[in-house]
């Protein structure tokens, strides 16, 4: 059995890091997330900074299953906050899900206080949803997506504030 373990390496193994690295490299990916039962690994390139800029969104070629955004004739002004807010961002491109599934309540509306792990929505891309966490603490007080609206990497979904 011990002899198994070191011929089949498993998820966390440092050998599957390193795989799981020169992938992420090769294939250009900012980010791997797996998890196997209660473990988790979540890889980032780059290092993660909340109250760093994101990269300029790069306009991808879209699959015809999913919905074109809406043009407007004039994009609306940025909301300028007189406070200062933390902006929960899209980390991936995709359809983005307030509520659970139809006819249930939202995972968060304006008011409610979220925790670094609160999941305040779901992004689903390519037939898999992933629940987005929070990852800060606070008062949700600007929803910015509508629901079932496409988002690209880098969409500010929620503003929150922290001293609240």
């Amino acid at each position: 059995m011990a002899d198994d373990a070191r011929k089949y390496p498993g998820p966390f193994d440092v050998r599957t890091v390193e795989q799981l690295v020169l992938l992420m490299s090769e294939y250009e990916l900012s980010e791997i997330d797996l998890r196997d039962g209660e473990q988790r690994i979540a890889l980032r390139r780059g290092g993660f900074s909340p109250a760093a800029s994101a990269p300029a969104p790069v306009e991808m070629a879209r699959p015809a299953s999913l919905p074109t955004p809406k043009a407007s004739a004039e994009p609306p002004p940025p909301s300028q906050p007189s406070r200062q807010l933390t902006e929960i961002k899209s980390p991936t491109v995709g359809t983005f899900y307030a509520q659970e599934k139809p006819g249930s309540p939202p995972y968060v509306a304006v008011g409610a206080r979220v925790a670094p792990t609160t999941i305040v929505c779901q992004i689903e891309a390519m037939k898999i949803f992933n629940e987005i966490q929070a990852e800060c603490n606070g008062t949700i007080v600007e929803v910015c997506v509508q629901n079932k609206e496409f988002v690209e990497y880098g969409t500010v979904l929620f503003r929150v504030d922290p001293n609240t």
